[in-house]
């Protein structure tokens, strides 16, 4: 799941997006990344942190106005998708994605 929201006390046009991944059942992971179009794809640029809850959360700032795909990695290298968002053909298969609309600064 992913929840935008408008960065208040800067002056940039950038949007403050916050990437959730619920517990995953059978998943003994010790770690989860969020991997996608903003960091090239690297695999491990983005190590989520882990609520008391057992869930994973990332917040990152990114430009309004833009296509993002994204995905989610193990430490064993299993690809996870965002069961919340929508699948969406990529390059090289499918990932998830959203629009940051440029109403979010309005």
């Amino acid at each position: 799941m992913i929840t935008i929201q408008k960065i208040t006390e800067s002056n940039n046009d950038r949007v403050r997006v916050i990437f959730t991944m619920p517990v995953m059942d059978g998943c003994g992971s010790q770690c989860l990344y969020l991997v996608g179009w903003f960091d090239e794809w690297h695999e491990s640029v983005y190590r989520m942190q882990r609520a008391d809850d057992g869930a994973w959360f990332l917040t990152l700032e990114l430009e309004p106005g833009c296509d993002y795909f994204y995905c989610f990695r193990t430490n064993d290298g299993t690809w996870v998708y965002d069961p919340d968002m929508p699948r969406t053909p990529y390059l090289y298969g499918s990932k998830n994605s959203f629009i940051i609309s440029r109403d979010v600064l309005g």
